[in-house]
């Protein structure tokens, strides 16, 4: 039975899009779509949102949009335990029975926290650009900051720093939302991620680069993934040479922080968007590669992706 399940869905996912000019309830989901940043998001900063004009599109088009407030820099145990929070103060405010979580980044594993520890508040958890296997470049900075050293002091001083600045740039409150970035570095390295994964698999494929993982769970809750596979995306994007720069830590395809591979979560929707890390949530400022779909629009269409399926 659940195979036939299985099956009836792909050809939702596959074929069920309607017509994105649809507004007003194109993205209208049955329960709420809660939005996670990753590592130093943040919700609006300067009134800047971190996923940039996604949540007001969505909005348009009929979804209840929240954008979960968690600790822009901690474990992503920590971080879960704030979102799971956030998720539980949502349902109260709205009387839904669960909601629809989207994480970018760290935010993806994090999402995926939360989905484990609580699968029945959770209707689905999408995984855009998540770091599910560790990166490279977490790696090679972990690596460089020997554990209890003065070199690892000062760093952990300067990015609390730029953290705690983050959250009163943003209206956040340091003192709710803890700040280690030891801790968050941590969680993105391979190491830890593999030890992460056994105590959370749900949705996660057999293996690193594999596309086999749970569209719908044992758990009850449905798990998609998409990603970019590119860095360098547009010329007059400033955040690109950086990107660009970090990308060379891969020997595959990434999005200069996160490999393709490593982004795979239950049903993979794709993961070579010509997008790097920062396009993937519409960053810098909406600017990004001009021959591929709006990073916004992919998120609308995710919208109305689980409002077929009765998400």
């Amino acid at each position: 039975m659940k195979k036939l399940h299985i099956i009836l869905l792909f050809f939702t996912l596959s074929f069920g899009l309607s017509n994105v000019s649809q507004a007003g309830t194109y993205a209208k989901t049955q329960y709420p779509i809660v939005l996670v940043h990753g590592l130093f998001g943040f919700d609006e900063l300067l009134w800047v949102d971190y996923f940039y004009k996604v949540p007001s599109k969505l909005s348009r088009n009929g979804a209840q949009v929240y954008v979960a407030t968690v600790s822009p820099a901690n474990s992503t145990e920590i971080r879960g335990e704030q979102l799971l929070n956030y998720v539980q103060e949502v349902l109260a405010v709205t009387g839904a029975d669960k909601v629809n979580l989207i994480g970018h980044s760290h935010g993806g594993p994090t999402v995926r926290y939360v989905a484990s520890v609580a699968p029945e508040l959770i209707a689905s958890a999408t995984s855009v650009a998540g770091v599910n296997w560790g990166s490279p470049v977490a790696d090679m900075v972990r690596a460089g900051l020997a554990p209890d050293s003065n070199l690892e002091g000062v760093a952990a001083t300067v990015f609390n720093a730029f953290v705690n600045i983050l959250e009163l740039l943003s209206g956040s409150d340091a003192s709710e939302l803890p700040t280690d970035s030891i801790a968050a570095l941590e969680a993105l390295t391979t190491e830890q991620t593999l030890v992460f994964n056994a105590n959370y698999p749900e949705g996660m494929p057999s293996s690193y680069c594999a596309n086999d993982g749970d569209l719908l769970a044992e758990n009850g809750v449905y798990y998609f993934s998409w990603s970019g596979g590119s860095t360098y995306t547009n010329v007059f994007d400033i955040a690109d040479p950086a990107l660009a720069l970090t990308g060379l830590a891969f020997n595959e395809s990434n999005d200069g922080l996160v490999s393709s591979c490593s982004s795979h979560l239950g049903y993979v929707l794709k993961d070579n968007y010509r997008m790097n890390h920062l396009d993937e949530v519409n960053q810098t400022l909406g600017i990004h590669h001009l021959f591929e779909t709006d990073p916004v629009t992919v998120f609308l269409q995710h919208a109305n992706r689980l409002k077929q399926m009765g998400l």
